[in-house]
């Protein structure tokens, strides 16, 4: 059976979190979701010679091809101005 949440207002949560007391039995985390972290699927093609070399950095590091891939756009993303 299903644990029932506990209720409380939301300036009792509020008082709560402040004083720095546990509050996790008032959350529902099944259904979180973190702003602007929502995953879009695209398909890129790539010339051989680069995959080749994202294969080779990915070794390197020991993480999967498509882990380098999105570390080195988010690197290159974060210096570019919007």
């Amino acid at each position: 059976m299903a644990k029932k949440r506990k209720t409380i207002s939301a300036k009792e949560f509020d008082r709560r979190f402040d004083n720095g007391e546990d509050i996790s039995d008032y959350l529902d985390l099944k259904n979180v979701r973190r702003p602007g972290r929502d995953i879009r699927r695209v398909n890129v093609d790539f010339p051989s010679w680069m995959v080749d070399r994202l294969d080779e950095k990915a070794r390197r590091l020991g993480i999967n091809r498509q882990a380098v891939i999105k570390t080195l756009l988010a690197e290159h993303l974060q210096k570019e101005p919007g």
